[in-house]
């Protein structure tokens, strides 16, 4: 005989008392009349009247009417739903879900339980349980105007924009962001869904809106997160970027947690419908023809007004959500590319064929190059900045700044950096003196650039003794007439430099082995 529900039970006592046949009752309750006679039979050999009934919960009933039954449920042993439910939901390392469904858990269920339920009883109880728990009941969230704006790419592509120069068909990848209060959209198209699009669309979408949000919430998309982690996600680093010049924070959304960004999703929802079907069948020759369209339809969507209350998307957006937002910044986001380097020996960091110098101290250390179309920002492994390099595109393969070089390589450079002219232009401001030592030591040679490393020599002579001492011993070597290196060098390390010339040098007395006139 069947089982009759508790609160058919119920309707079963409280019609036989107001006088209906077993047939009415079951015609009532949509069942045989024999189901209720046998209904009637167990109530009255327990006494079970409608009175008492109504005070006792449904499982009371059951367990009153039907023992039996409820006792070999009982003895049939249930899975802790709980755990059920936790390994449906597991995750792996990297925040993936495992393999798991109710059909691989039933299974491993009924190994250890051979007498136990069966698959349809089992998924039922578990639905039941989920229920019983408000695992599937929602949460009304109450969005705050201008705070929020969700991100998301469209699951669907279109085949619409045809290639002017090669007749090919491309596809069209479709970015959706929508405000949290309003569920004001914005879309536009592009060729793909790489990073520098990604952040395109952003910059795009917040110039549409006229402000700034103070929160992104974008999904688990690799354009936003490197690793996925409910306490604590890796934000993509040029992501990251974005959000800090505008001043916005980048919350994303739960892993496998729709309803977290329910606006977008619901736009995303509605525009697979009211757009993309209406894009469909239209051809287009270029992606800004296309964002044109979109741009145009989006807007007549937006007025449409809301069929369960009053206004419109637009209208919400420009009274409510449109006042809450910051103003948008003076300077102008430049999308910027990070890559991790290694320093290496020769303190320069490689981008695009050429190098750029980092401080020679941060040797074998890691760095990140921070690129955008017109500079290079190096950063350490404190994300502090260590160097600023306009980038190149054309000219010497390296860019090094001085500062970031080793004294003894700065001292090379400096070496290598002079000519003829500029060492003289140097001697100069010196005195005549010193302009006349290293005019000559330039003169002296068959080619000038033999000259140069003693005009440095006395280059760093000058930084040392000063340039008063310098244009003194210039003006001892040049009375003594022995204008070299060696004779200024000598004349500073004695301090000589102020003694008279012929207190400090004697002619050489003549004999009879002096070959040559004598030299004056």
């Amino acid at each position: 005989m069947r089982c009759l529900e508790a609160v058919k039970v119920l309707e079963v006592l409280r019609l036989r008392e107001m006088g209906f046949s077993q047939r009415d009752i079951g015609s009532s309750i949509n069942c045989g009349k024999s189901t209720v006679g046998d209904v009637l039979r167990r109530c009255q050999e327990v006494g079970l009247t409608y009175e008492a009934a109504e005070k006792m919960t449904n499982e009371e009933i059951k367990v009153l009417l039907y023992p039996s039954k409820t006792q070999y449920s009982a003895s049939r042993t249930e899975p802790d739903w709980a755990q059920v439910h936790a390994e449906l939901h597991e995750t792996d390392i990297r925040g993936r879900t495992t393999r798991v469904n109710l059909q691989y858990l039933w299974e491993k269920y009924r190994q250890d339980c051979p007498g136990g339920l069966g698959y349809s009883q089992y998924c039922r109880k578990y639905l039941a349980w989920k229920d019983s728990v408000g695992i599937n009941v929602s949460m009304p969230i109450n969005r705050e105007p201008g705070k929020e704006m969700m991100v998301d790419w469209c699951g669907d592509t279109l085949d619409c924009v045809i290639d002017s120069e090669t007749g090919e068909l491309l596809k069209a990848h479709f970015f959706v962001s929508t405000l949290g209060y309003s569920y004001y959209p914005y879309v536009e198209a592009f060729p793909d869904e790489k990073n520098d699009k990604w952040l395109a669309a952003h910059v795009n979408a917040l110039k549409y809106y006229g402000g700034l949000p103070r929160v992104i919430t974008p999904d688990n998309t690799k354009n936003a997160v490197t690793k996925s982690n409910y306490y604590d996600p890796a934000i993509n680093a040029a992501y990251l970027d974005l959000a800090r010049h505008y001043g916005m924070a980048v919350i994303p959304a739960r892993v496998r947690k729709p309803k977290d960004k329910s606006p977008v999703e619901g736009s995303i929802g509605w525009l697979e419908v009211w757009l993309l079907e209406w894009l469909r069948h239209q051809t287009f020759y270029s992606f800004r023809e296309l964002n044109a369209a979109i741009k145009d339809r989006i807007g007549e969507l937006a007025r449409r007004p809301f069929k369960k209350r009053p206004g419109s998307r637009e209208s919400d957006f420009r009274t409510i959500d449109k006042p809450a937002l910051r103003p948008l910044p003076s300077t102008h986001y430049e999308a910027a590319e990070f890559i991790t380097r290694r320093v290496p020996q020769n303190y320069h960091v490689e981008y695009g064929g050429f190098y750029y110098s980092v401080p020679y101290t941060l040797y074998k250390q890691k760095v990140t190059m921070r690129i955008t179309t017109s500079v290079i920002e190096i950063l350490n492994e404190s994300r502090q900045r260590v160097a600023l390099h306009v980038r190149r595109y054309t000219g010497s393969r390296y860019d090094t700044d001085i500062g970031h070089m080793p004294a003894r390589h700065r001292h090379q450079l400096e070496l290598g950096a002079y000519d003829g002219a500029r060492y003289r232009e140097w001697a100069g401001s010196f005195g005549e003196s010193t302009y006349a030592v290293i005019d000559r030591l330039l003169c002296a040679q068959a080619t000038e650039e033999q000259a140069y490393r003693s005009c440095m020599g006395l280059l760093q002579m000058g930084k040392k003794a000063g340039s008063e001492r310098l244009e003194a011993a210039c003006r001892k070597a040049l009375d003594m007439h022995s204008v070299t290196y060696t004779t200024v060098k000598n004349i500073l390390q004695n301090h000589q430099e102020s003694v008279p010339a012929a207190k400090t040098s004697r002619a050489t007395p003549p004999h009879s082995n002096l070959r040559g006139n004598v030299w004056e």
